[in-house]
């Protein structure tokens, strides 16, 4: 998990003030969404599908505008890509952040990642043989949300913090995209990681970082026995932070129940670290 942190803009140090509930939200319970959608009255976290999603199960196949090998059709290519994007709310509370979130609510929200990242797992996965039972919709609070109608390739967990990330509405929330074909950073990234595995005898990259700069105590914010948070070595945002497991594991599937705890207390301690750096509530990408 990486956190980029913004500081193009400097603003005094303010607290925001926001009500417990927004009739005007359309992320607050027993409120209207677009479509004409009600959100059902939930008491923890709320995934739906985005009433504005970026990519669609179901949409036109794309179609280039040449196919007589002129130049256009030679350097300006793209491809179609399906997929699905979720919304996920961290909380029923308008005015709260997962600074404010106690270590257990966070707790929920990732048990919330997992069961989605699992219900989208293809069954010849090695991942599938471990990963806990799940359904969609997911248990107790899902709305309209059903099972994928195809296997996709790739998932990106993410929160926009703040309206300098390009945030519009300040109700606790993050988002679950998942897509047909693999994005070109993490392709890089997997084969890297492939590289040095084979390179230095089935040794793991990110086990060996985590390891070195638990040693080293100089780029390392936050620490628990699961978790480190720290500035990598190769960061390019102003206080960018990642958070990195101790041990080798490959998804969200592998960490036990206590792992997923000790990665909530990681989350709550970078996040309310930056609030607290900062004296406002920080905007971030993650």
């Amino acid at each position: 998990m990486r956190v980029l942190g913004y500081r193009g803009q400097e603003e005094a140090a303010s607290k925001t003030e926001l009500p417990a509930h927004d009739s005007s939200c359309y992320l607050c319970p027993g409120n209207k969404r677009a479509g004409e959608d009600i959100n059902p009255e939930y008491k923890a976290t709320f995934v739906f599908v985005n009433d504005y999603s970026a990519v669609k199960e179901d949409q036109a196949d794309y179609q280039p505008e040449e196919l007589d090998g002129g130049l256009s059709s030679r350097l300006l290519r793209a491809e179609a890509v399906t997929g699905k994007c979720y919304v996920v709310t961290f909380s029923p509370q308008h005015n709260l952040t997962l600074a404010d979130l106690s270590r257990s609510d966070i707790l929920t929200i990732i048990n919330q990642w997992t069961e989605l990242y699992t219900a989208h797992l293809s069954p010849s996965s090695p991942l599938a043989a471990i990963a806990g039972a799940t359904r969609l919709p997911p248990r107790n609070h899902a709305y309209g949300v059903s099972r994928p109608n195809a296997q996709y390739r790739y998932m990106q967990i993410f929160e926009n913090k703040g309206a300098a990330m390009g945030c519009s509405n300040p109700h606790p929330h993050g988002q679950i995209w998942v897509t047909s074909s693999l994005p070109e950073e993490p392709s890089l990234e997997l084969e890297q990681l492939q590289n040095y595995r084979r390179e230095q005898g089935g040794a793991h990259l990110l086990e060996d970082y985590a390891k070195l700069e638990s040693q080293k105590q100089e780029r390392v914010v936050f620490e628990n026995s699961a978790f480190l948070a720290l500035c990598p070595w190769w960061a390019t945002w102003p206080f960018e932070v990642m958070i990195v497991s101790k041990a080798h594991r490959r998804a969200l599937v592998d960490f036990d129940d206590g792992e997923s705890s000790m990665l909530a207390e990681a989350i709550a301690g970078v996040t309310r670290r930056y609030d607290n750096l900062f004296e406002t509530q920080f905007p971030y990408s993650e």
